[in-house]
């Protein structure tokens, strides 16, 4: 990747970031073409080219770019920091839908990517997204008090668990289009309303 795309501007370099997203969450990887995204960013596709050697080195900066940003904005949200990890999901569902606002298709190509058969680039997505998820659940689970819930929770099990529903969730709203943020929220409480009932110790 050429160090010039960081010396864009910041509006630049988001609409490059977006059309990116949008064009690889819509079509396979092998049937995304470079001209296409080029166009939704308007630029040429040979600046395009200019920041990016190829449409793999653009494709897994974009994938490597969704675990910044998630890592940036959960940071940001404090929901690394928590004990509670109700405290931390809420937070980090504030942060999720800060995301789907500055990013509206990286959900989209997150899940896309994940399940992308080309043998170009698949296993390196595997590789980082199973980094990814340990580096997420080693923060989330170092600060957790295990005595908030049930004897003898598996509780490594349990995030597991609440990780891909969540992700599901998520998926399953941006699947629908012009995702309804308060439709979302209140739908994310309610799984959390039933974790608690599940999980939590009772007192």
């Amino acid at each position: 990747m050429n160090e010039k795309f960081f010396s864009l501007p910041v509006e630049k370099q988001q609409a490059i970031i977006n059309a990116g997203y949008k064009v690889f969450s819509q079509n396979s990887y092998k049937n995304s073409p470079m001209s296409e995204i080029a166009d939704a960013a308007g630029i040429s596709k040979s600046l395009l080219f200019h920041y990016f050697r190829n449409k793999k080195d653009l494709y897994m900066f974009l994938w490597d770019k969704c675990a910044e940003i998630t890592i940036d904005f959960m940071t940001k949200y404090k929901s690394y920091e928590q004990s509670n990890l109700f405290d931390s999901m809420e937070r980090g569902m504030k942060a999720k839908m800060e995301i789907i606002r500055l990013y509206p298709d990286m959900a989209n190509f997150t899940i896309k990517a994940f399940y992308e058969k080309d043998e170009e680039i698949s296993a390196a997505v595997q590789e980082s997204y199973h980094k990814y998820f340990n580096l997420k659940a080693d923060k989330t689970l170092m600060n957790m008090n295990p005595e908030q819930f049930i004897p003898g929770l598996d509780i490594e099990m349990m995030y597991r668990d609440m990780y891909w529903a969540s992700e599901g969730f998520l998926w399953e709203m941006v699947q629908r289009g012009n995702v309804d943020m308060d439709r979302m929220e209140k739908g994310f409480y309610r799984l959390m309303d039933f974790w608690k009932s599940v999980y939590l110790r009772k007192e």
